[in-house]
């Protein structure tokens, strides 16, 4: 698929980030069931797990070859701009990931058929992984008939932490349960995460950034700063709120405590005008609380 070793390519794919993104498909089939999936549910998890995260590290080899200028000057140890895979090999990797995707869809839609007898109950999924996919056109195309989403600003930042919310209710449709409530809030925590965590690294990336249209380059690094804060706190209640509603049990209190520590600490980073550290204490802040939800919804 290309040149030089395996480590280039899983840089390039971001293969970390993309396996969290895996984690999110059988964290939805979790919080949906209470439980492990099994037999049948368990292998069209597996099998969405495989094409969520191909379909990522699609998008995210994507977004390089098509950063590779303004890459040149913010990340130039990257796979692409370093020179450690061409553009074509890279192209090609594109690609054969989004073709997996698409394969590994098409089996567990067949698996789910001959469970319930045709795809009316199975077609949520469908659609999700076609959202997923007209929210990557329309972010990284340029096209005549793009939203060219990456250049509007905040509504670009929105389109990605969609797309990340949404990884949860593919898992939770994937196992017939497309309206668990369990689900939905954890995709809207999710989503609220990473909007966050998008304008922060944003700010982080200015000087690199001269030509692009993001929130932080219109308004400035401190109302961009403002804003991430504003939506952290949203955040901090989405993830109280599932307890206040009765969906989770009362040790969510308990469980999602190191997630709201971390996500308290961001705040004097951000007046410092610390964005790394800030955009990573977020990071790792949504991962703990990925984790409470998880352990909430198997002792509920």
């Amino acid at each position: 698929m290309g040149n030089g070793t395996l480590g280039p390519w899983m840089t390039l794919f971001r293969a970390g980030n993309s396996t969290t993104a895996v984690f999110g498909v059988f964290l939805g089939s979790m919080l949906a069931l209470g439980e492990l999936p099994t037999d049948e549910l368990a292998t069209i998890t597996v099998l969405q797990g495989i094409s969520v995260w191909s379909f990522m590290c699609s998008w995210n080899a994507l977004n390089d070859y098509l950063d590779l200028e303004i890459d040149n000057v913010n990340r130039p140890s990257r796979p692409l701009p370093s020179g450690d895979i061409s553009v074509d090999s890279a192209r090609n990797g594109i690609a054969a990931m989004m073709a997996v995707s698409i394969l590994s869809i098409l089996v567990a839609m067949n698996i789910a058929i001959d469970i319930s007898g045709s795809i009316d109950d199975w077609y949520p999924a469908i659609i999700i992984w076609i959202a997923a996919l007209f929210l990557l056109i329309n972010y990284e195309s340029a096209g005549n008939y793009s939203l060219r989403l990456k250049d509007r600003g905040l509504p670009g930042n929105l389109a990605i932490s969609l797309s990340v919310g949404m990884v949860v209710l593919f898992g939770a449709a994937g196992v017939f349960e497309p309206f668990s409530e369990r689900a939905w809030a954890m995709f809207f925590a999710g989503a609220l995460y990473n909007f966050a965590r998008e304008i922060i690294k944003d700010i982080e990336d200015m000087e690199g950034d001269e030509g692009r249209n993001t929130y932080a380059m219109r308004v400035g690094p401190q109302k961009a700063r403002s804003v991430a804060w504003i939506l952290l706190i949203l955040t901090l209640l989405s993830i109280l709120l599932p307890f206040g509603i009765g969906i989770l049990p009362e040790t969510h209190l308990i469980s999602v405590i190191p997630a709201v520590v971390l996500l308290l600490m961001v705040k004097p980073k951000l007046m410092t005008a610390e964005d790394r550290e800030a955009q990573m204490l977020v990071k790792r802040s949504m991962y703990l609380a990925l984790a409470a939800f998880l352990v909430s919804s198997l002792m509920s």
